[in-house]
């Protein structure tokens, strides 16, 4: 074979590695973890596998199945650089012996095992004796394949802050003995819940950023899609089905949400024809079905209201008779301060701004929401609507003064500049 064709079917096979990297990097790795016990070590033992897959796929060929391919070279080189350091650290040849023994003669993963192992790794990433922020960072980490620089921008942190973070996690799995697996049925109700919130609180600083120039972090919400998908195809129960069409029916309408400037633009004032229909659907379906179960939850409730907003033609036609009943049943299930605040604008759609103004006040009145933002921002605009030009004035400033994200901000200085004249 000549220079330049043995130098063209290297470059092939290179773009052929790459490739599978991108797919498949994250169900090995998983499968590694479980093998080997460790993050760190199941990391390398990854990237070993596709080393020497680009080295020896293009003396070989590619293997029948590619992924135990990649887990067993990844698992062997694992094994193999312990006994190379065991003349440092005698345990580690204890180790190497103890997880050769573990797989016995005859080692081989199918592509069921693997998916498997996806689950187990969630759970494991989600596990609730794990800090909220550090399940959310090793997550991200671990299940999605993001940097730690990319996952430390999406929170506006620095990356050695998320890393240390990310360490500690790993520490807590390995000193806590928490368990690679999925949960026991009796356990899976409350851990599953703790996945769920991890998924959306990622998808809700993707698509509403905490604070920051941006309005929408499209990788992060993207990937919260990704995941909810991936625990839907592995785990699919009612509320995940729930979660993966709330966040499908919100994402739907991201284009038309701000100006090519980054400005904020209300659900009522967005050009519907933008929305995408293709998750509209999809979501509407999900939701469908979950509620069908009869053992929804809380994601399906909101995905029901989320998909009532989705299909109405016009603001004008919105049913928000049937969105106040669906509010008060998820208040009923999951009740919170901020459910009756959307409840509360609910109601004011349905029968006048000073009946939203009233239970707004309700709410403060109990010392709740006084230092959140949109409940300001509620209470000014129904008190513009009904020509209150002093409270509206009072309520956009103290919003103004808590809100952290600029397009939230500068939308509400338009507000309130928009009173005076």
């Amino acid at each position: 074979m000549s220079t330049v064709m043995q130098s063209n079917a290297t470059e092939q096979m290179r773009l052929i590695v790459d490739d599978m990297y991108r797919e498949e990097s994250r169900r090995v790795f998983a499968t590694l973890v479980r093998l080997l016990g460790d993050f760190d070590l199941a990391e390398d033992a990854m990237h070993d596998a596709f080393a020497a897959a680009l080295q020896q796929w293009s003396q070989d060929g590619i293997p029948a199945n590619p992924r135990a391919w990649l887990v067993s070279t990844g698992r062997f080189k694992a094994i193999d650089g312990m006994r190379r350091r065991a003349r440092f650290d005698a345990s580690l040849a204890t180790l190497a012996e103890q997880l050769d023994n573990d797989a016995g003669d005859e080692f081989e993963i199918d592509d069921e095992k693997i998916e498997d192992d996806r689950l187990r790794l969630i759970f494991t990433c989600c596990h609730p004796a794990l800090p909220q922020d550090a399940r959310m960072a090793l997550t991200l980490r671990e299940v999605c394949g993001l940097t730690t620089e990319e996952i430390a921008r999406a929170f506006l942190a620095t990356p050695p802050t998320l890393a240390q973070r990310i360490v500690r996690a790993k520490a807590k799995i390995r000193d806590a003995k928490i368990p690679y697996q999925v949960p026991l049925p009796v356990e899976l109700p409350e851990r599953l819940e703790t996945v769920l919130h991890v998924i959306y609180l990622v998808f809700n600083e993707g698509y509403s950023a905490s604070s920051g120039e941006a309005l929408t972090r499209p990788d992060l919400s993207g990937e919260a899609i990704r995941l909810a998908r991936l625990l839907a195809q592995l785990l699919p129960e009612p509320e995940v089905e729930g979660l993966l069409s709330l966040m499908l029916l919100h994402e739907s309408r991201r284009p038309p949400r701000t100006t090519p400037g980054g400005d904020l633009i209300l659900l009522e004032d967005q050009d519907r024809s933008l929305w995408n229909q293709a998750y509209i659907a999809e979501g509407s379906a999900l939701v469908e079905h979950a509620l069908a179960s009869r053992r929804f939850g809380p994601y399906s409730l909101q995905a029901a209201i989320a998909a009532l907003h989705a299909q109405a033609p016009r603001p004008e036609e919105t049913d928000w008779a049937q969105i106040v009943q669906l509010y008060d049943v998820l208040n009923r299930l999951s009740p919170s301060p901020i459910v009756e605040l959307n409840r509360a604008v609910a109601v004011a759609m349905r029968d006048g701004p000073e009946s939203g103004i009233d239970l707004i006040d309700g709410i403060m009145s109990r010392g709740q929401l006084t230092d959140y933002h949109l409940a300001y921002s509620a209470r000014a605009e129904l008190c513009r609507r009904l020509g209150r030009t002093d409270e509206a004035r009072a309520a956009f400033e103290r919003a103004i003064s808590l809100a952290r994200q600029e397009p939230e901000r500068r939308f509400l200085e338009r507000r309130l500049s928009d009173l005076a004249v």
